[in-house]
């Protein structure tokens, strides 16, 4: 089991994955519940969600959150991505929003989803990733 190089792990963070976010809270379990999610190298995690959800309320309670993504199959390998919150003021533009989706369902679902979910209650919750974790079982 070796650890991801930087290339290597934001690279596979930036891949099509399901992301199980992680939020803290207080004296309660952490919240756990997967995501979809957008990544570039180098930059922010960017997450879209319902301002006023579990999600939206836990983070910002917390200010900060972890996020996991993994190959389930043979090499097994995973990121974890923590960081604080940057900014949650405003909904994802539709350009933002249909980046995130199309990293998921093909084009004309990807626009179908984003004309039915994008709306005046969203929220784009930006993400510094400041520490990670990695494991790459095929090194």
């Amino acid at each position: 089991m070796a650890v991801m190089t930087v290339d290597e792990r934001e690279k596979f963070l930036a891949g099509e994955r399901v992301g199980v976010l992680s939020i803290g809270r207080g004296g309660a379990a952490p919240l756990a519940v997967p995501v979809w999610y957008d990544y570039q190298p180098g930059g922010e995690l960017l997450i879209w969600m319902d301002r006023g959800s579990a999600k939206d309320r836990a983070i910002e309670a917390a200010g900060k959150l972890s996020l996991t993504v993994q190959q389930e199959t043979q090499p097994y390998k995973y990121v974890t991505v923590s960081g604080p919150v940057v900014d949650r003021s405003s909904a994802p533009t539709e350009e933002q929003a249909l980046a995130i989706a199309s990293r998921y369902a093909p084009e004309a679902e990807a626009r179908k989803f984003v004309e039915g979910s994008l709306k005046e209650t969203s929220v784009l919750v930006r993400v510094r990733a400041e520490r990670w974790l990695s494991s790459d079982h095929s090194k």
